[in-house]
């Protein structure tokens, strides 16, 4: 059976720069940072105070107040971001498509923390018979792939893949392996998450993972600068619609770009360090590029991982200039973090960056990496495009996504 076309004809987001595609990708370009002191627990009692929030953000204003107050954040966040995706895809209205060909991968790395904690508070407080009888649809992480079948009569694949911080990228490339094989025709897919709860905040802080730069935290998420301490607790939701070529063409969907490679490798080495050869990582990005059939120097722009953590940066850059070369090597490759503006979004993060990916060809700008002040001497030397945004040409881009237990995927888009 010869491989089917996939491509990308919805965009929606949430993310810490509010509600929609414009927020976040003008924020982007401008170089701003979405990340701020946290209002949504006391911080106080905290180390860490400081995150990439979604700030005012009230459910009611976009769903019924009474399906808002039977969903976790995190999927409140999917469902606002699927709406946009999916309007922008022209499928509110499916009269006329197969639905069982039409499915949904919108998973979460953490699901209901907020939901869970909330309830053991009251367990505590009250007793075991006083959960709320939502507690587990509100909490269990395939539920965003349900409610948004729900809303839309979707169905088709309905499935999560849960693998930490690669969560958002394995579900983008899942949906367009099945899509390629002739499993469904559309997929809504992506990533959300909604951590930052004292449960969230304080274990990844216990884990000496967060920074802990809470007198400035708008230059707190600092990728492959010196001075970075840590990644910064990101929250939102990036949902795409990926769709059959043919079939996209047939009812005259927009097409924003191509999805043309996938790939994903495990590490088998650490709960939560990287493999300092970053081989996992080299393999992830070798096997997008087989599978796209590219060369490296058909890329020229990734976004990476980027976390600012002090190990990831090092494994990540050294392994990306060992399969795509470095400044010097490949003068035309550009590599930016949007971690450093958004934050770490767990979940969501790797489709968000997905989204940032398919901008960056659609507009022909790459969005920068901000707070890069000096460039850390132990990271590959990269054109990691610094403070501002810059024109460019984009045929091809990358986008890699590396979880806690050595989880790895890379996903190539490119232009159509």
């Amino acid at each position: 059976m010869t491989k089917r076309r996939v491509v990308i004809t919805g965009l929606g987001a949430v993310t810490p720069f509010g509600v929609g595609i414009n927020k976040f990708w003008n924020s982007l370009i401008e170089g701003k940072s979405g990340v701020s002191t946290i209002d949504a627990i006391d911080v106080e009692k905290h180390v860490v105070k400081i995150a990439g929030e979604v700030k005012n953000f009230n459910p009611e204003d976009y769903m019924d107040s009474k399906d808002a107050k039977r969903m976790d954040r995190f999927i409140q966040f999917a469902v606002v971001a699927a709406d946009e995706a999916v309007k922008d895809a022209k499928l509110d209205n499916i009269e006329g498509l197969d639905p069982y060909k039409i499915g949904v991968i919108v998973s979460s790395a953490a699901g209901g923390f907020i939901t869970f904690e909330e309830n053991h508070l009251r367990i505590l407080d009250k007793g075991p018979n006083k959960c709320s009888p939502f507690t587990i649809p509100m909490m269990i992480v395939n539920m965003p792939s349900g409610r948004i079948s729900m809303k839309y009569g979707f169905k088709g694949i309905n499935k999560v893949v849960v693998s930490a911080c690669a969560t958002g990228t394995h579900s983008v490339g899942d949906a367009f392996r099945s899509i390629q094989w002739g499993d469904a025709d559309v997929i809504v897919a992506g990533g959300c998450e909604a951590a930052v709860c004292d449960v969230g905040i304080g274990a990844f802080s216990s884990a000496r993972t967060l920074s802990k730069r809470n007198d400035e935290p708008e230059k707190a998420s600092r990728p492959w600068d010196i001075d970075r301490d840590g990644f910064v607790m990101g929250e939102g939701a990036g949902v795409l619609v990926l769709e059959e070529y043919e079939h996209a063409k047939k009812r005259g969907a927009h097409i924003y770009a191509e999805v043309v490679g996938y790939g994903q490798t495990g590490d088998a080495y650490d709960m939560v360090a990287p493999d300092p050869e970053g081989q996992g990582a080299i393999h992830s990005m070798q096997f997008a590029l087989k599978d796209a059939n590219l060369k490296p120097e058909d890329v020229q722009y990734i976004n990476a991982h980027g976390t600012s953590t002090g190990l990831g940066d090092v494994a990540e850059s050294h392994a990306i200039a060992k399969v795509f070369g470095d400044k010097k090597q490949n003068p035309n490759l550009m590599v930016s973090s949007t971690k450093s503006m958004h934050g770490h979004m767990l979940g969501a993060t790797g489709a968000v960056e997905a989204i940032a990916c398919v901008k960056a060809i659609t507009e022909g700008i790459v969005p920068p990496t901000i707070n890069l002040d000096n460039q850390d001497e132990h990271v590959a030397d990269l054109d990691y495009v610094p403070h501002k945004m810059r024109k460019a040409k984009i045929h091809a881009a990358l986008s890699n996504s590396f979880g806690f237990g050595g989880q790895n995927a890379s996903i190539i888009i490119k232009e159509i």
